[in-house]
């Protein structure tokens, strides 16, 4: 008879332990998701990039707008059953709203919708995490507005096509659901948070150096 040998049992965290854990000063990122610490991958050059590039392209958008919005790449986003918490690549937090958020002063948490007008994420090769985790995470929150960013390409071909192309999804949360669009090349990037956004993927995907 084979004996099955017993697999070690994999520990839980809540979000307060997952807190409590989390390394000071670390150089390398972890999101906690359903009870279970996760190391993020390193950003690549491109990753970082492109990054960069959105924030200016934000940035500039919100003083255009002459909205109150702070861009943040450090601030946790805490699922509503509290098994998860993610580090978006990029978050737009509303000020105005944190004083509702009993998590922010501490922890650099937010769990309010009306905290977070936008979220977005630049696919790496966890691309899962992106297209299913988060997606359904953060429309259960209510965030109005995420994007995908896959410039690399790297999502299931049931998203990206076959062959897979560059894409950007710009999911608008409608009726408690999002809606995904998805967009390619010169295909003008429309934000319900940011209507007079001048941008195209192409532009996004062409600022990799």
């Amino acid at each position: 008879m084979t004996q099955t040998q017993a697999q070690p049992e994999i520990k839980l965290y809540t979000f307060d332990e997952f807190i409590e854990w989390y390394p000071e000063n670390s150089t390398l990122k972890y999101e906690l998701h359903e009870g279970i610490i996760i190391e993020m991958p390193p950003p690549t050059g491109d990753h970082t990039v492109i990054i960069s590039f959105l924030t200016k392209v934000i940035l500039l958008a919100i003083q255009e707008s002459n909205l109150p919005y702070l861009v943040s790449a450090s601030t946790f986003v805490r699922t509503p059953n509290t098994k998860s918490a993610y580090l978006p690549d990029m978050l737009v937090i509303n000020p105005s709203n944190l004083k509702n958020e009993p998590f922010w002063k501490k922890q650099s948490t937010l769990i309010d919708p009306e905290s977070i007008p936008l979220v977005i994420e630049i696919v790496s090769t966890n691309w899962r995490d992106d297209y299913h985790n988060k997606f359904s995470n953060y429309e259960e929150i209510g965030i109005p507005e995420y994007w995908i960013v896959d410039y690399a390409a790297l999502g299931g071909r049931k998203f990206i096509g076959n062959p897979k192309q560059p894409t950007i999804f710009v999911c608008e949360l409608i009726d408690g659901e999002y809606q995904m669009t998805p967009l390619r090349g010169d295909d003008r990037i429309v934000s319900p948070t940011f209507p007079q956004l001048n941008l195209t993927p192409q532009q996004v995907f062409d600022s990799v150096i």
